[in-house]
């Protein structure tokens, strides 16, 4: 019998006792017939007689004869015996008849959610006309049809709820209409001036309260990476948050000083920062708390300073995530507790922005339910619907300016008031070459005559147009240069533009760096410009003016009017001259630096950043799309941190408040999307040896590496240089053992990332860095040797820490997210000395101690479903199945997944854990798997005291769906 007439039989046999049983085979044809034809004898009574010799017979006779249960008609009239029994068995007869008549009685009793009452009747008085007249039910029904009937007819009084009628799609596309509906969609996520943009050619996600774009809708991974190889790759960071401070210079840096330390590197009062030629960068902690409690990284601009004035101005530029928690920090430090709240909107007028959320109903017109809400103006007189620019989702009296009564400091939220642009790429300077023109002066007559605009003004001071006439030789320098990574990092020009739409080319075209045959003159600024910079008149720039920045935005002419003044021109195609008044934008540019770490690709991805009055994101952004640029999203964001080795927020900042709020959203996301698949098609973390698949228990695992070296260094003070690596391997797993029961039950963190500048150099040279693939060393100055006494006086300052670092891999392996970075044997090395290129151990496969748990616990499920019966209680946990297992109830357990609490995460399997991976891929920049992630600082300690020299440094990886390990080599990069 076919598996499909097994089941179909199993199916029709399902309401059948258990004792009763058709046979399939031949020889219990006949005894299948003893019970009237339905029932067979169970086999226990060992009844035969005499027509088994006949059955057989009449068999072999007719070989068309079927036995057992058939599907379907037969050919020869059915595929059962005919035949008479000669006996049945009572007890046997009757429990089969028994659950016929008790599912047939179900049957006709049950009531079905459509038929009601009805389907209590009998198929032979079922009558439509029933429905309206319950008398001609039956006595016993009729109670219950005349309430369903009063329930029918209460429900049909009501008003039903009117369908909303939607306008036709010329109506919706009117630009009021769709102004008010893109207005009112902008009040849970803020849109970028580029999101509609984007919308048409990335897929959208909603984080940290915008709507951004992550990945293009086309396939585009390597383009991108050449983009940025090669070429430029633009990217719109507009959803940082700018932070402005104002105030006196040393009252600003005391302040400043409680959330920065200088042992984690440059502070807000280094001193190329501090004149306003470089951005600088920072890991900002709370105040006081170094180095535990960071809030994150943030980026700093000041303001150049004034001559004759102490009063400076500061920008700090954070992440989204960030600016929760650094706000009220900077509020504490710098005593702003007073909030200056916004004057009162005035009037709207034609050039000016409405700053209200949606627009109010008219008095008369109601709301009716159901419909939707009318989308007019409070008069149809009044000013067209504008765009909300800005951070639109604040109510106009929420506060964004707080002012110290004591040391005079003001802090400004400039959240969306500023458009900031990353142009990555050796040719960004090219780009940007083509994209903008210095602004024009303006003529003698306007000069004469008052004016509203701010650059008529401007051009009246004789010193100001100096000092624009130098940024506009500098920025023709950059033509010349060759690769955007020569220029220092961090360098900054102020510049002002055209508007860049007056030079819009017909169609897209690649821009090229420029290749003239440089003069002396030049070749000599080319060379003072690559080795100093930017000099510091020329990094001023009108942006930093509020007044300055309304005003560009308020007046800024409308792409209707620019194709108005275009259509009159005499030459189609030509430029408008003379410039339009309202067609200069102040900007600033940052030199944005490349890979600064390691010894390979030196100066990747460099590029610039451009920084905008808010209003002018799409005037630049189609510009510079039409040079020929890639377009990238938020992953394009990740992998350029990855290739340039650096850590990415707030994926890579495990201390971080932003970062833990990270890991547990990205462990709720990937939980969801592996219990969305069968069980069949899931991974098995349990048996591939993977503890924590979706998350890193950082705390747990600083805490057990810390009891391991506390431990050793009692049991073992003496005799640690002799130690060879397997007995510290042996050593390690019986300490685990005897605490393998070490949990976190989420303490305050006190897991630190290791950010001193000179620690991280020594740790650096004990690794034995290379330069590039783990295959020549790379030179170091003198370090003193990793002995016991160095380790002890390392580890007391940073026990409890982890370390930023960078694996590759020596052969094969392409490491993904949470990847185990483990220890290897003293076997495990001995194979690599014999076969350099081998592939790795393997880790044998684990028992998993929850399946015959959950087995059961289904089992138990069915057997109360079955007989209608209440669940049972759920099971012992401690059997003798599962010794290992914890309390956990059995409905809690997910197959293939550890339950809390963890046991022991260093040494759960054969290798020793170090640490995770938080960014693993195969690097193009290399030509190898790249992983980058944390490891804890003592177990690293720990390993490379036990390492031979020519193997120090040696490290193993594995993926959480697999069980091999891939030699790697870490390199600790500053």
């Amino acid at each position: 019998m076919s598996s499909a007439k097994v089941k179909m039989r199993e199916k029709k046999m399902r309401n059948q006792p258990a004792s009763v049983q058709y046979p399939s085979s031949p020889h219990n044809v006949e005894s299948s017939t003893q019970n009237g034809g339905d029932t067979p004898v169970t086999g226990g009574h060992g009844d035969e007689g005499p027509s088994d010799f006949h059955s057989h017979t009449e068999r072999s006779k007719n070989p068309r004869h079927r036995s057992g249960w058939v599907r379907g008609h037969q050919k020869d009239g059915g595929g059962y015996a005919k035949d008479m029994p000669k006996y049945i068995t009572a007890g046997a007869f009757a429990s089969a008849r028994a659950a016929e008549v008790r599912t047939m009685l179900k049957a006709v009793t049950k009531t079905t959610g459509s038929c009601h009452v009805f389907g209590a009747l009998p198929k032979h008085m079922r009558r439509r006309a029933m429905s309206h007249n319950t008398k001609r039910l039956p006595c016993r029904l009729r109670d219950v049809a005349n309430r369903m009937r009063e329930k029918s007819l209460q429900a049909g009084s009501k008003k039903k709820k009117e369908q909303a009628k939607s306008k036709s799609r010329k109506a919706r596309r009117r630009h009021g209409n769709l102004l008010l509906e893109f207005n009112r969609r902008q009040r849970k996520n803020m849109w970028l001036e580029t999101h509609i943009w984007h919308a048409k050619r990335f897929h959208m996600v909603k984080k940290w309260g915008y709507c951004l774009g992550e990945r293009p809708t086309y396939k585009c991974y390597r383009p991108c990476y050449r983009a940025m190889s090669s070429h430029c790759l633009l990217q719109d960071l507009s959803y940082h948050c700018c932070i402005e401070l104002q105030g006196e210079e040393d009252k600003l840096l005391a302040s400043l000083s409680q959330l920065t330390s200088k042992e984690a590197g440059p502070t807000f009062a280094a001193a190329l920062c501090l004149s306003g030629q470089r951005q600088g960068s920072v890991v900002v902690y709370r105040a006081g708390q170094y180095p535990s409690q960071p809030l994150g990284p943030v980026t700093f601009l000041w303001r150049p300073r004034t001559p004759g004035s102490t009063h400076r101005q500061l920008w700090v530029w954070a992440h989204p995530t960030i600016k929760q928690d650094l706000l009220p920090e900077l509020q504490t430090v710098c005593q702003c507790c007073e909030a200056v709240l916004p004057p009162a909107a005035p009037v709207a007028t034609p050039a000016e922005v409405v700053p209200t959320l949606e627009p109010e109903p008219k008095p008369e017109a109601k709301q009716i339910t159901g419909t939707k809400r009318k989308r007019a103006l409070k008069d149809a007189s009044g000013p067209p619907a504008k765009k909300i620019l800005g951070d639109g989702t604040r109510a106009p009296t929420t506060p964004v300016t707080w002012k110290s009564s004591s040391n005079g400091i003001v802090i400004n939220d400039l959240t969306m008031e500023i458009v900031r642009y990353r142009l990555i790429g050796p040719q960004s300077h090219s780009v940007l070459a083509e994209t903008m023109e210095p602004a024009t002066d303006c003529d003698e007559m306007t000069k004469s005559q008052p004016s509203s605009l701010w650059w008529p003004e401007h051009c009246k001071s004789e010193s100001k147009m100096n000092v624009h006439q130098q940024q506009a030789d500098v920025f023709n320098i950059l033509k010349g240069i060759y690769s955007t990574g020569e220029l220092p990092p961090g360098t900054v020009l102020g510049l002002t533009v055209d508007d860049p739409r007056l030079t819009l080319p017909t169609k897209k075209v690649k821009a090229l760096p420029c290749v003239k045959q440089p003069q002396e003159v030049d070749e000599e600024k080319r060379r003072e410009l690559m080795l100093r910079g930017v000099p510091e008149r020329c990094c001023q720039s009108y942006l930093w003016d509020q007044s300055v920045r309304d005003n560009v935005t308020d007046n800024q002419i409308s792409v209707q009017e620019l194709n108005r003044m275009k259509s009159e021109v005499l030459v189609p195609g030509s430029r408008l001259s003379p410039t339009p008044l309202q067609g200069r934008v102040p900007l600033l540019l940052v030199h944005q630096p490349g890979k600064q770490v390691g010894h390979e690709m030196s100066c990747w991805g460099a590029g610039w950043d451009l920084l905008l009055p808010k209003g002018w994101g799409m005037a630049f952004w189609v510009p510079l799309v039409y040079r020929g640029v890639r377009i990238g999203g938020l992953n394009m964001s990740l992998k350029h941190s990855q290739n340039k080795g650096a850590p990415h927020f707030p994926h890579d900042y495990p201390d971080c408040p932003a970062g833990v709020r990270f890991q547990e959203e990205q462990e709720a996301e990937l939980l969801g999307r592996f219990k969305r698949r069968p069980p069949a098609k899931r991974t098995n973390y349990i048996t591939h040896g993977c503890l924590a698949p979706f998350c890193c228990p950082w705390q747990q695992l600083a805490e057990e590496w810390e009891l391991i070296t506390r431990k050793r260094g009692e049991e073992k003070k003496g005799d640690r240089q002799s130690q060879t690596t397997t007995e510290a391997d042996t050593l390690m797993k019986e300490e685990m053992t005897s605490h393998g029961d070490i949990t976190v039950t989420k303490p305050p963190s006190r897991v630190t990332v290791l950010r001193n500048r000179k620690s991280l150099r020594l740790l650096s040279a004990w690794c034995k860095p290379t330069t590039s693939k783990g295959q020549r060393p790379c030179r170091v100055g003198q370090v003193p040797p990793l002995d016991n006494s160095a380790m002890t006086l390392f580890l007391t300052s940073h026990g409890m820490s982890l370390v930023w670092v960078r694996l590759l891999t020596l052969s094969k392996g392409n490491p993904e997210l949470h990847t185990m970075v483990c220890v290897p044997t003293a076997e495990d090395l001995k194979l690599l000395s014999k076969n350099p290129c081998s592939s790795g151990p393997q880790e044998p496969p684990h028992r998993d101690h929850f399946k015959s748990r959950i087995r059961r616990r289904k089992k138990e499920l069915k057997k109360a479903a079955a007989s209608d019966l209440p669940s049972t209680s759920e099971p012992n946990p401690t059997t003798s199945e599962d010794p290992k297992s914890s309390p956990q109830s059995s409905s809690d357990l997910i197959i293939g997944l550890w339950p809390d609490p963890l046991p022991s995460v260093t040494s759960h399997c054969t290798r020793v854990t170090l640490g995770w991976v938080t960014q693993g891929d195969f690097s193009l920049s290399v030509g190898c798997g790249e992983a980058l992630g944390f490891v804890s600082v003592a177990g690293l300690l720990n390993t490379l005291s036990n390492q031979p020299t020519e193997h120090r440094g040696i490290l193993l990886l594995r993926n959480p769906t697999s069980l091999h390990y891939r030699f790697a080599k870490i390199n600790i990069e500053v």
